[in-house]
């Protein structure tokens, strides 16, 4: 019964591989799926008529499948585990006795003898030995180290922020996310001990959007933190013990028609001229109902004094004005008595979305300064009472950095809506979407723009603060540089005066075929020093099983793939690197003094899918546009099918890693190491603590100690590791998604604690909480 049982499975799964197989090689892909299915039909046959060579041809099948594997992705355990599994496993249960005696013989006395199991003990051994041996190796490590010299004994690090504080979202108005304490050092990390814990009491509700993420970077400021929630609450806390100060709460209400449901950070600031009186020191808050709050540091009370009763309303000037459809969920910069805010758009929903403004207004007033509309950008003056800004120019919905010295604001811009349909854009949008932007810090008047995609399809914003730091040359010359992450995978690093390239910028030439009505650019800009992946290849593609893999090698043929900029279509296009970027809003953390990075490159393949008009079904409920699912385009001719690229099993189709650790020389532009990220304990139903190399979105902080911080993988941990090379040195356990950038600071007694907010992520589903926890060493 068994041997029967066994035939039928075997021949199940030859017909299930062998009519998959067949279509495959009708896409010209590759052959052995076909020939392995009909490998299993035969052993399958054979098993019917109890014939013993049943076991030499399956362990033939094993060792051909063995070899097949190697051959294409070596000794990759993560890679010959779905290709090998299934047949290995089925292998050990041809060798049991319920088999082989029923395709043995019986000898003249009556002893039944099994089937000789010699040939298939040993392909199962070597094959096993084969998986055992790649387990211990990692081909797709990069291991390396970054230089541990100071290169510059008094780093310019932008502001003026004592060393024990961090006052604004990347700690100075440079975003280097890097702080000059040591007490935490390479040595002492793993000693790190929870001190305190705090929750918001800011949950997240059965009525909120599905993006409704908690990724608020707190702000340190004497002996207080500021923070905020993803329902906008705005929280002071005593920085030693944790315990809640203020809590002010704007009622920003829960519009459904809002995409995102967050708030990156606040922002403070102390009006010098005016020191002791009430609302001397502030915190501005940014609403999801578009609106920026001015709040007295020391309680919590609306600043009257400010705008309209201490609130500016964001939509002023806009032509097209629905709620919940524009707000800024990143804090404002603060600089030369000003403060600057853009603010966020719902992805592809309209072409009649707000206008990507920037707009700079007295930090005490809340008066209009100047306005930068990427649509009308020569017109910086305040605009007329009945004037409007250009409906749907590019938008900067990240973070933006400043040189006061030099009297520039540096702007992240996005892509006009819809990001995936270029044909109608103006010369001004064609010139500055997805741009990095340099703006006069009094007038507002752009002084430089580089691009880093040109007619951009593909929504690749940059959506990273830009990084400024003193870098010092080969030369000893000392350049003013910006570092600007992509979710391209390139790291531009220019002189931030000109925006000229310091390490080369190129003109690759880049994939046509766009649709009829559009086209594309026939070169892209890639930076000498980049993380872009290589391109998808069939081999690539992944699975749990060999099933599952066998669906996406087909459906990788099925879709346009010509390797990144592959324009999208009406067949399906693979989008790689997908939306949510090799890098998105986490940025990189810059070490001023060793002049070195630390990042997180992300690899997740989207597809996208062009739909015309006539074709989009009536409007749904979640239907507002987004990274996932179908993105309307209302007033476009196409609307587009967005995701990422998923087999059957809703896991990548691509291989892992998808995650990893990384660290760059900015003086060279070489990189240094590449290291798996992140573990699968929290992406699948059993705890596996398997270090697959994970996705992510978040920021790192680094410091002195030569530590350097990460949430961010979908994993909840937050981990430290050593900055020279790379390796991790600690971890703790967090109650909920780690999906925002860590911080750190001195208290009075004079330790040094660290801060990470644990709130989950809704668009990569990892577990929603409410926590502010801060981590020390022994005392």
């Amino acid at each position: 019964m068994a041997v029967k049982i066994t035939a039928i499975l075997f021949t199940l799964i030859g017909i299930a591989l062998a009519v998959g197989g067949g279509q495959l090689v009708l896409l010209d892909g590759s052959a052995y799926y076909l020939i392995c299915g009909l490998g299993f039909i035969l052993t399958a046959v054979l098993l019917f008529l109890r014939l013993a060579i049943a076991l030499r041809v399956y362990a033939v099948l094993i060792l051909a499948s063995l070899v097949w594997a190697v051959w294409e992705v070596g000794f990759d355990w993560w890679q010959l585990g779905p290709r090998g599994g299934v047949i290995i496993l089925l292998g050990i249960w041809l060798l049991t006795p319920w088999i082989r005696r029923p395709l043995g013989f019986s000898s003249p006395t009556g002893m039944r003898y099994g089937a000789s199991s010699t040939p298939l003990a040993l392909a199962v051994v070597i094959a096993i030995a084969v998986a055992i041996f790649s387990m211990f190796i990692d081909p797709l490590d990069q291991s390396g180290e970054l230089p541990e010299q100071s290169v510059a004994a008094a780093p310019a690090m932008g502001g003026d922020v004592p060393p024990g504080e961090w006052h604004q979202y990347g700690r100075t108005p440079y975003g280097q996310r890097y702080s000059p304490l040591d007490q935490i050092n390479v040595e002492n990390v793993a000693n790190l001990q929870e001190v305190w814990r705090y929750r918001t009491g800011d949950v997240k509700r059965p009525d909120d959007v599905g993006e409704t993420t908690y990724q608020v970077t707190p702000l340190k400021v004497a002996n207080t933190l500021y923070l905020c929630t993803p329902h906008n609450l705005a929280i002071a806390l005593d920085a030693t013990t944790g315990q809640e100060k203020w809590k002010y709460d704007p009622n920003s209400g829960m519009n459904p028609d809002r995409q995102h449901q967050t708030c990156r950070g606040v922002s403070y600031y102390r009006d010098q001229a005016a020191p002791g009186t009430p609302c001397a020191e502030r915190v501005y808050l940014p609403t999801s109902d578009a609106r920026l709050i001015a709040l007295d540091a020391a309680n919590g009370e609306v600043c009257a004094s400010f705008a309209d009763n201490g609130t500016l309303h964001l939509e002023t000037g806009m032509q097209y004005n629905p709620a919940g459809y524009y707000y800024s969920t990143s804090p404002p910069a603060i600089a030369g008595n000003k403060i600057i805010i853009g603010g966020a758009v719902n992805d592809n929903y309209s072409t009649q979305e707000q206008s990507g403004v920037i707009r700079a207004y007295d930090v005490n007033t809340g008066q209009l300064i100047w306005n930068w509309d990427s649509g009308n950008p020569t017109q910086t003056q305040p605009l007329q009472p009945g004037q409007t800004y250009t409906t749907n120019s590019p938008n900067s919905w990240s973070v933006f950095s400043i040189d006061e010295e030099l009297g520039l604001v540096y702007i992240p811009l996005g892509n006009q809506v819809p990001d995936q349909l270029g044909m109608g854009r103006s010369e001004n949008v064609e010139k500055y979407s997805s741009s990095i932007v340099a703006l006069d810090l009094n007038t507002g008047a752009d002084r430089w723009v580089r691009q880093t995609v040109h007619h951009d399809l593909w929504d690749m914003d940059v959506p990273a603060q830009p990084v400024l730091l003193n870098l010092t040359m080969p030369d000893n010359t000392v350049v003013p540089a910006l570092v600007g992450p992509t979710k391209q995978g390139d790291i531009y690093v220019l002189d931030r005066r000109t925006g000229e390239p310091i390490i080369p910028v190129t003109e690759e030439p880049a994939p046509g075929g766009a649709i009829p009505e559009d086209h594309t650019a026939p070169t892209q800009p890639t930076s000498a020093l980049t993380f872009k992946p290589q391109p998808l290849r069939e081999k690539d593609m992944w699975g749990i099983t060999m099933f599952d893999q066998m669906v996406c090698r087909i459906r990788y043929h099925q879709y346009n793939y010509e390797g990144r900029y592959t324009p999208p279509s009406l067949k399906g296009t693979i989008v790689y690197p997908g939306n949510f970027g090799t890098f998105n809003w986490g940025s990189v953390a810059v070490d001023p003094e060793r002049q070195v990075m630390f990042g997180m490159p992300t690899y997740l393949a989207f597809t996208s899918r062009l739909v015309p008009r006539a074709e989009i079904p009536p409007k749904g409920q979640d239907e507002k546009g987004s990274e996932q699912g179908l993105n309307r385009n209302e007033g476009a001719p196409y609307g587009v099918y967005m995701g990422p690229f998923l087999g059957p099993l809703q896991i990548p189709c691509q291989a892992p890693p998808w995650g990893y650790v990384a660290g760059a020389d900015l003086r060279t532009g070489k990189i240094a190491y590449m290291h798996r990220n992140g573990t699968v304990y929290d992406m699948t139903p059993l705890p596996l603590p398997f270090k697959v190399g994970v996705p992510g979105i978040g920021g790192p902080m680094i410091t002195k100690g030569g530590v350097a911080f990460l949430g961010a993988a979908v994993d909840n941990y937050l981990r430290a590791y050593n900055l020279t090379n790379g390796r991790e040195l600690w971890k703790a356990r967090l109650p909920a998604g780690g999906q925002a950038t860590p911080m750190t600071y001195a208290i009075d007694d004079g330790r040094q604690l660290v801060v990470m907010v644990a709130g989950g992520h809704g668009s990569v589903g990892t577990k929603p909480g409410d926590y502010v926890i801060a981590y020390a060493l022994p005392r």
